[in-house]
């Protein structure tokens, strides 16, 4: 007999039509490919609403015609590509899979199914329904399933209930987007959380901010449907339940369609914030440039620090630094504005801060940034960025510090950003930001893995992965440091943009089943009105350094 833990779990979809959308679309498409779940019913609501002449839907709609106005203004004038809304028909992909056609109770927002249509329902034996369509379901179908029915919610439940998903984020300038996957409950607004993820807020186009919200979180659903499915109900569900213990208050009002008045005057606020920066783009431009500070301890006051300001054709960034004899070698990425990619450099410093100009070290045909240098059983190799070329690629040095030849792929068929290697223990631990999917944010998302050898290609992943999605705190921002015997990962902070800031995270559990981390610090790039953003930090000797976006004319 099959162990629970293996048992394949069966899936249910509540849907209106089997024209979704193209996020829904492949989200489904990995559930029946995958070896965790299968897909065993259809639940399709025949209730449709009255059909309304044109003139019946300006007249009951007379108050919201300027929101509808400008969500197709955006949508023909800002294509979307790939677009996660554009409508794909899944009959061929959910073919022969049993389906029971219901007519709903329904009120303004809620639907509920017949005690008869239910009975019909249960004998399919569905472990957990997935909401694709329906408004929000109600009543017995909460308990059909041996797990629930899961939904997704785009938007921070505790600041804005209620909707349009992803509208007022933008319009409100909140900085961040949450998505949430809940498992409903008779408490409309307080679905048991499964998953939490957030993103930074478009702040010029709503559907261009939601495009990206609803690209990655299409992965919510499969991820914790394999976890369900590895873990076993029990261990599942006492997780989910800590992390739904803390008690939550909401405060804000209850968020509707804007009516014309009100999105006139919001959009005329907006639209003059977007004049105004590109105004201030016309006159100014930024420039990542380096900054240091020599000193015996690791050095924690930007303000001392010093600028290395690049010429204005090219910025630098992303240092990394080895000390060997006396000298220090930053290798950092150079981005030259003419050719539209970047390259790795090297810098060499000595103690008392004086240093020569770029040297050039590494170029490919493809984007690379972030060098990642480490020494391992005598040789130095280079982790550069190489995402453009879907490729995590490791390189040896054979004449240090500026000659470098190709090693090998660590990892192919990736899209991966900011690639950091931290030994501890018996083990190298492997942290990058990976884009699941494409139209999704890379800010977002960090995973683990795990080897014995840093130049192996075989990275176990972390059962956890993604262990960090939050744009707050996800991409790494430099090397993992140990301080007074505590591990530190650094991380880039692009809630308010790219390159923002930097989270200090205390790293508390790092195992082949545990990773947790805890912030215990936030930079921002307060101390010089002139940088306006900060993303790598490193430190090695004396030699302390980060880079800045700084704001120059741009005449």
């Amino acid at each position: 007999m099959e162990s629970q833990n293996n048992k394949i779990l069966r899936i249910g979809l509540l849907m209106d039509a089997l024209e979704i959308p193209a996020w829904a679309y492949l989200m489904l498409d990995r559930i029946k490919h995958s070896d965790y779940a299968a897909i065993k019913l259809i639940v399709l609501n025949e209730s449709q609403e009255t059909k309304r002449n044109i003139f019946s839907r300006i007249l009951d709609d007379r108050n919201f015609l300027l929101h509808v106005a400008y969500s197709r203004f955006e949508n023909r004038l800002f294509k979307l590509t790939p677009n996660a809304f554009e409508t794909r028909c899944a009959i061929k992909l959910l073919a022969n899979i049993p389906t029971i056609k219901v007519r709903t109770k329904q009120t303004k927002h809620i639907h509920s199914i017949t005690d008869q249509d239910i009975e019909e329902i249960k004998k399919y034996e569905i472990d957990v329904f997935i909401r694709l369509g329906f408004r929000i379901p109600k009543g017995k179908i909460l308990e059909s399933s041996r797990f629930g029915v899961w939904s997704y919610r785009h938007g921070d439940n505790h600041l804005n209930r209620g909707g349009p998903a992803g509208f007022w984020e933008v319009l409100e300038r909140q900085p961040t987007t949450e998505s949430v996957l809940q498992m409903l409950t008779t408490d409309l607004d307080n679905g048991l959380i499964l998953y939490r993820s957030y993103s930074a807020t478009d702040h010029l186009l709503v559907n261009r901010s939601r495009n990206n919200n609803y690209w990655k979180t299409l992965s919510f659903i499969p991820r914790k449907l394999k976890e369900l499915h590895q873990q076993g109900e029990e261990l599942f569900f006492n997780k989910i339940r800590a992390e739904n213990k803390r008690l939550h208050f909401y405060s804000q009002r209850l968020y509707s369609k804007p009516r014309n008045i009100e999105l006139l005057w919001l959009l005329l606020k907006h639209w003059i914030r977007y004049a105004k920066l590109k105004i201030n783009h016309s006159i100014f431009f930024e420039q990542w440039i380096l900054m240091y500070d020599l000193r015996d301890e690791l050095s924690t006051s930007f303000w001392r620090f010093k600028k290395i300001v690049p010429p204005k054709d090219r910025f630098w960034a992303d240092p990394h630094i080895i000390y060997k004899d006396d000298l220090y070698y930053i290798f950092i990425e150079e981005y030259l504005y003419s050719r539209g990619k970047g390259r790795i450099s090297l810098l060499v410093m000595n103690e008392k801060g004086s240093y020569g100009n770029s040297i050039k070290i590494l170029e490919r045909p493809y984007h690379l940034s972030y060098p990642f240098v480490f020494k391992w059983k005598g040789d130095y190799y280079m982790i550069p960025e190489s995402s453009s070329n879907h490729t995590i690629e490791l390189y040896r040095c054979v004449e240090f510090p500026n000659k470098w030849e190709f090693h090998k792929n660590l990892m192919e068929e990736v899209t991966a950003f900011d690639t950091t290697l931290f030994h501890y223990r018996t083990r190298w631990w492997l942290f990058t930001n990976l884009k699941e999917n494409d139209g999704a944010s890379d800010w977002d998302e960090l995973f683990l893995f795990f080897s014995e050898d840093p130049v192996s290609n075989n990275w176990i992943p972390h059962s956890q992965n993604p262990i960090v999605s939050d744009v707050r705190k996800a991409r790494p921002a430099g090397r993992i440091f140990e301080h007074n015997s505590d591990i530190y990962r650094p991380s880039q902070n692009s809630s308010k943009g790219y390159g923002y800031g930097i989270k200090i995270n205390q790293v508390i559990k790092l195992s082949e089943t545990e990773y947790e981390e805890r912030e215990i610090d936030s930079i921002e790039p307060n101390w010089d009105t002139d940088i306006v953003g900060i993303h790598t930090l490193a430190h090695e000797q004396r030699l302390n350094m980060i880079d800045g976006k700084l704001k120059r004319f741009m005449f």
